[in-house]
């Protein structure tokens, strides 16, 4: 594409935009289970409105747009009080939960190299943690530790993180709840062994942290997890999941200034103005601390509270749901609303694909360590009046997945993947095995039990290989 000589009219280049959502993923019908939080038109609305007010304000410097530095104190005073912070409590706005743990990473990096004089900093992480955190580490040079968690409630065990700490050790890290599961970390547990090894700890709270403290106040018993925890030094909070904020709306909290402050970037060294930047990024739109900014204070406690109990309620009767049924299993407690569910009988991933038959889209989590391949559901509030009906067609689906062969992989394919697996195949050269799992160029086929398979049967260091690969050719010029 090239950018035309002469320009469209604004109606010629919307309609060719809306042309290009003719392939995305209908979320609108209730059906999707992962990426979407829909809270409904009305607040979809109130989302764009503050949005698209403040989308021309740069947050480049809050002195010179000091609306955007009041919604951003605005919003983390909100935060501060929601997780029960004390007063010296404080946080920053940050475009999503990755940033919001890559500037909690930092921190305890920077805090550790000028307080601890460590300069191979070490992270220790449950194999539940987040993937960001890894990201982080690798962005930062720091040495992830992963630990294993216990087998049958997928949570962290204190010993183990304690075995894993070392002199290098600048932060440990659990999780309210776990992505992959949905069970909360034993936070208090964690919290005393990082005052016991003064070391910092950061709660990864990014997908239930604004949810679960309206579960709590349901009289959901929900263990304590925020700052009124002896040890937790950070926490992570999404508002783009369950405060139902537009995209790019996090925030990072901390135990008080000094340990925030080394999240901070500073540079006088070059000809231009002095930057001082607080996130990641440098210039951007006021639009997303804007939108949660009006989002809260749109549906406020109540409003939040009542779709809070909907998503409980929901959660309660598709757990119920899948225990009826003896080919599935819900993996460990679900504490909130997301939902792992594995099989020792049939593929999983085929039921993926036979609820996609179906019109449902639900994630498909591979196996890691001794941890089973399962797939995962996020229940959101569109998902709410659709419970019932999913349940029926995950039951027809689970009927259909029985008559199929228990490993999709067809014989052509399976002394291919013994050779990749092994090492004998170069990683750069693995184009037959995506072209006979069903590949072509950025196409995936309809039904990707196959592929997942595949990859479900190789080591993580070369399906993560595999997976770059691909990646690298989906984003391309042309």
């Amino acid at each position: 594409m090239k950018i035309p000589q002469q320009g469209l009219s604004a109606q010629d280049v919307m309609q060719q935009l809306n042309s290009y959502r003719q392939q995305d993923l209908n979320w609108r019908d209730g059906k999707t289970f992962s990426y979407i939080y829909d809270a409904g038109q009305e607040v979809e609305n109130i989302c764009k409105e503050a949005y698209l007010a403040f989308l021309t304000e740069s947050g480049l410097d809050p002195l010179s747009f000091r609306s955007l530095l009041k919604l951003e104190n605005d919003v983390a005073s909100m935060a501060k009080n929601h997780l029960r912070g004390d007063d010296e409590v404080v946080g920053t706005f940050s475009s999503g939960g990755t940033e919001s743990i890559i500037l909690a990473v930092k921190a305890a990096r920077d805090y550790a190299r000028h307080e601890r004089n460590i300069t191979q900093a070490e992270i220790i992480l449950p194999v539940t943690a987040h993937a960001a955190f890894f990201k982080a580490a690798d962005y930062l040079g720091i040495k992830a530790i992963t630990v294993d968690v216990n087998p049958e409630t997928y949570k962290a065990e204190t010993s183990k993180i304690a075995a894993a700490i070392t002199e290098n050790t600048v932060l440990l890290v659990g999780s309210a709840p776990s992505y992959a599961h949905g069970v909360i970390d034993p936070i208090a547990e964690i919290g005393q062994l990082a005052l016991d090894r003064g070391i910092l700890f950061h709660v990864d709270g990014c997908i239930g942290g604004f949810l679960l403290p309206f579960m709590r106040k349901m009289g959901v018993a929900v263990p304590d997890f925020d700052f009124t925890v002896p040890g937790v030094t950070s926490i992570s909070m999404d508002f783009h999941k369950y405060a139902y904020v537009v995209k790019g709306a996090s925030i990072v909290m901390y135990k008080n200034k000094n340990l925030r402050k080394y999240q901070f970037y500073a540079c006088t060294d070059w000809t231009g103005y002095p930057v001082v930047n607080p996130t990641v990024q440098s210039s951007k739109s006021g639009g997303p601390v804007a939108s949660a900014w009006a989002t809260m204070n749109f549906l406020g406690e109540n409003g939040y509270l009542d779709l809070a109990r909907q998503l409980h309620e929901a959660t309660q009767k598709f757990v119920a749901g899948v225990e009826k049924m003896p080919d599935l299993q819900v993996m460990g407690t679900p504490e909130m609303t997301l939902v792992a569910v594995k099989s020792d009988t049939i593929n999983i991933f085929h039921v993926v694909d036979e609820m996609k038959v179906r019109g449902w889209h639900i994630q498909a989590q591979l196996a890691v360590g001794g941890h089973k391949e399962n797939f995962h559901l996020t229940i959101q509030p569109s998902n709410v009046a659709k419970m019932d009906e999913m349940l029926v067609d995950l039951e027809e689906s689970v009927r259909a997945v029985k008559e199929l062969p228990l490993s999709p992989i067809p014989p052509q394919l399976q002394s291919l993947l013994g050779a990749v697996a092994s090492g004998s195949v170069p990683l750069d050269n693995l184009g037959a095995l995506l072209q006979n799992a069903g590949i072509q160029g950025d196409k995936l086929p309809e039904r990707t039990a196959v592929i997942n398979s595949l990859l479900n049967h190789l080591p993580c260091a070369i399906r993560t290989q595999i997976l770059l690969n691909f990646f690298n050719e989906v984003f391309r010029s042309e």
